[in-house]
């Protein structure tokens, strides 16, 4: 029995009824914002407590446990559909295991990545949907690319034929204030709106705001939030890659 029950339950809901407040206080309609529980660096326990609560995808961010724990529930549960997101920098020399095992790749950055998602996807396995992380704060520690190179990255991808792009992802720097939270949403917002309505790119997908900015990200349009210590509790990053 894992040592995360009964909280793991509590701390889901009460994260899903936070979201649903959200959506209703920014005039969201209902179940718009997609909530991603963010499982890396916990084990398997977790995730098989995470699956009886309801949990039906996870975002990983590093390839060797996000592709361990696919596999494991390919095994053991294989008549359970869990849709699997990679959302961790990527390393050209890693493409192989996450186009090979993940339904989502949230941090493309780059054409190269893409170009080798897109060669290594196995002939059998559906297009893998794909965002483009957008360098949206100036922090030097963050990958992802230029606000300005998106709409060339986005063409790119959708002449690939193993993959869909889905939209555009982000990871802005903490802050302590709410404007100083919602400006780089906001300009996400925008590119995503740029990307949908006047270039004509088919996407739906708008993914930021996390455990601290969950509610600016919902009113500034946010259609998915990835949420980890929020769900499991703190984390321990002395097994990570």
């Amino acid at each position: 029995m894992s040592i995360l029950k009964p909280g793991l339950e509590e701390r889901y809901k009460r994260v899903k009824q936070s979201l649903a407040d959200d959506e209703l206080r920014f005039g969201r309609e209902p179940g718009s914002v997609f909530l991603l529980p963010v499982s890396k660096t916990f084990g398997i326990n977790a995730l098989e407590e995470a699956v009886k609560c309801g949990m039906r995808a996870f975002g990983e961010n590093y390839v060797q446990e996000g592709c361990e724990k696919i596999e494991y529930f390919k095994k053991q549960h294989p008549d359970l559909e869990i849709t699997w997101h990679f959302i961790g920098h990527l390393q050209s020399n890693k493409t192989r295991p996450v186009a090979e095992h993940f339904d989502w790749v949230q941090t493309v950055d780059r054409l190269k990545i893409a170009q080798r998602l897109s060669e290594q996807r196995p002939a059998d396995m559906p297009p893998l949907n794909v965002l483009i992380e957008v360098h949206i704060s100036d922090e030097e520690s963050k990958s992802g690319c230029q606000p300005a190179d998106v709409p060339a990255l986005a063409q790119a991808i959708t002449l690939l034929p193993n993959l869909k792009l889905r939209g555009i992802m982000a990871i802005p720097a903490p802050s302590d204030t709410e404007e100083g939270k919602k400006a780089p949403l906001k300009e996400m917002y925008a590119i995503f709106l740029h990307l949908r309505d006047e270039l004509n790119f088919d996407i739906d997908t708008l993914s930021m705001g996390m455990s601290s900015d969950m509610a600016e990200a919902v009113e500034c349009g946010s259609t998915m939030v990835r949420v980890g210590s929020a769900i499991f509790g703190p984390r321990d990053y002395t097994k990570k890659e």
